[in-house]
């Protein structure tokens, strides 16, 4: 990584290897807020260029979903039958409950986000398929 800081101004974090079985290429985690201390998570997730994670689904009864706040590089976010969404610091992705979505690097550029769990009741996330490389490719 050469001295280029990754992960703008909160950091990288460490190798994301809990849930490495949902991303396509490594991903680095630096949780922000300890989720026994605090009813919202918060965390830092940074991606290697092209990295992305699988299709997913933040489940609530009431409540929940996720909101993106995009902190360094570029990216892509996508829900599900709609067209993807180049991202950019500074701007903010709110993802209602129950929506299947992804997100992640572009190809060229290292991407970093703060993931905040919007608490809900009867929340749950669901991991689904991966991102093919052939829908990637297209964007």
């Amino acid at each position: 990584m050469n001295d280029i800081k990754r992960g703008g101004d909160f950091g990288l974090g460490e190798e994301n290897t809990t849930f490495a079985k949902y991303f396509i290429g490594k991903s680095y985690l630096n949780p922000l807020t300890d989720p026994n201390k605090t009813s919202i998570f918060i965390a830092n997730v940074t991606f290697e260029p092209a990295c992305r994670n699988n299709w997913h689904i933040h489940h609530a009864k009431s409540g929940g979903g996720q909101i993106l706040i995009c902190v360094d590089g570029e990216g892509w976010y996508q829900e599900e039958g709609k067209d993807a969404v180049s991202l950019k610091p500074g701007m903010v992705i709110t993802i209602p409950a129950n929506v299947k979505h992804w997100h992640g690097a572009k190809k060229d550029s290292w991407f970093s986000h703060l993931a905040i769990e919007v608490p809900g009741e009867e929340t749950s996330n669901e991991w689904c398929e991966e991102v093919t490389d052939e829908e990637y490719n297209k964007l």
